[in-house]
């Protein structure tokens, strides 16, 4: 965990939040004491104000993290400390950022990435 007590989340601050999908699990490899690590993981980001949300899908293959994290560079740094990933019960993930929309942001209709999107600004 060095690098997870640098990472204390500042509240006022705008962190990014990394949708993180853990996939390709290793069935039948499940230990007690790898959950045990996994999960005294989860209550150190918990605790760090890093973890957003986590669980696995219903499909019982891929599970999901979402990490808050200055950078992307960050995030793959915190998922890749997981004892799911060192300990290949989960082969592979993969990482994207997510700019989430809410009400206090107009639901990102003013957003950027919305304007370039929306076909109206291509037709001229």
């Amino acid at each position: 965990m060095r690098i997870l007590e640098s990472l204390k989340y500042e509240k006022g601050v705008d962190m990014k939040k990394f949708v993180v999908i853990l996939k390709d699990k290793e069935n039948g490899t499940l230990t007690k004491e790898l959950l045990g690590q996994h999960v005294k993981h989860l209550k150190s980001l918990t605790a760090l104000g890093k973890l957003y949300l986590c669980g696995p899908f219903a499909d019982n293959d891929n599970a999901l993290q979402i990490i808050i994290a200055d950078t992307m560079e960050m995030a793959v740094e915190i998922v890749n400390q997981d004892p799911f990933i060192r300990e290949k019960y989960y082969k592979s993930y993969v990482i994207y950022e997510l700019i989430e929309a809410n009400e206090q942001n107009g639901w990102l209709c003013a957003d950027t990435q919305t304007k370039i999107n929306l076909r109206e600004s291509k037709i001229k």
